[in-house]
């Protein structure tokens, strides 16, 4: 059968450790250091335990290789909607949403498809008043633009299961071009911001200036929605940036009290 595969970025789990390995550190030597009946003592074992929990989650995700979504000539699947196989002849329409920046392909369904659970009335009149549908495509894991695969979603619709397996063979998924190079770069990159930062107050504000506004453009979808260049690089800076805020008051913490 010829299907589309769709995966996790692995990025998204590397992002989750990476935020909360630092406190997960700070923590530990919190822990190591404060009296057992301090209030610092309890804090840093909240802290560990917290953050602590966010690391299994992020190494799941990193390392999760089951497809979340599959789309053959038949139907399209989604795993994340506990729900089975939708085929092509029971989708009346689909369209992109993005709510609170999670992205979604809302499926509109006709009345032969059948949930295995029905939502609550409560959540489906809420759903009406967004514009969402009972059946959605969550693609805020997978890295797809949600245009691009509403558009294939539509021409498989209209089409037969002929035309639909060489429209599906013909498809070329964009590739995730994060490279695991590219770590030692950004970590000498932390490095040097926070060895500026320590140069003086002005600096320092300088560094905080720019990652306000580079998470601002980020978060305001600056350019093209899906493959802005300004918007990747400004979301870059905007983790470096918070990288090297938590960096310097861990230092504060341990080597200057």
């Amino acid at each position: 059968m010829t299907q589309i595969k769709l995966y996790k970025r692995n990025l998204k789990g590397l992002k989750i450790i990476g935020m909360s390995l630092p406190f997960v550190v700070g923590g530990v030597l919190m822990i190591i250091q404060e009296p057992t009946e301090s209030t610092n003592y309890i804090m840093a074992w909240i802290c560990t335990c917290f953050f602590g929990m966010a690391i299994p989650i992020g190494i799941f995700h990193t390392f999760d290789k089951r497809p979340q979504i599959i789309i053959s000539e038949n139907g399209i699947w989604d795993r994340t909607s506990n729900q089975d196989e939708i085929k092509w002849e029971q989708i009346l329409d689909t369209y992109p949403l993005d709510l609170f920046d999670q992205k979604f392909i809302s499926i509109v369904a006709d009345e032969t498809f059948k949930f295995k659970k029905k939502p609550l009335k409560w959540v489906e009149k809420i759903n009406n008043e967004i514009g969402v549908q009972n059946l959605n495509l969550n693609l805020s894991q997978i890295n797809i633009d949600a245009v691009k695969l509403n558009e294939l979603l539509q021409k498989l619709i209209n089409s037969d299961k002929k035309e639909r397996t060489l429209i599906i063979q013909k498809f070329k998924l964009k590739k995730n071009n994060f490279s695991f190079l590219k770590i030692p770069l950004y970590i000498l990159i932390s490095l040097l911001l926070f060895l500026l930062s320590k140069t003086g107050i002005i600096a320092f504000m300088a560094i905080l200036l720019i990652t306000g506004i580079s998470a601002t453009i980020a978060r305001g979808y600056w350019g093209v929605i899906e493959n802005s260049i300004i918007r990747k690089y400004a979301g870059i800076i905007t983790w470096l940036g918070l990288i090297n805020i938590i960096l310097l008051n861990l230092y504060n913490y341990f080597f200057t009290n």
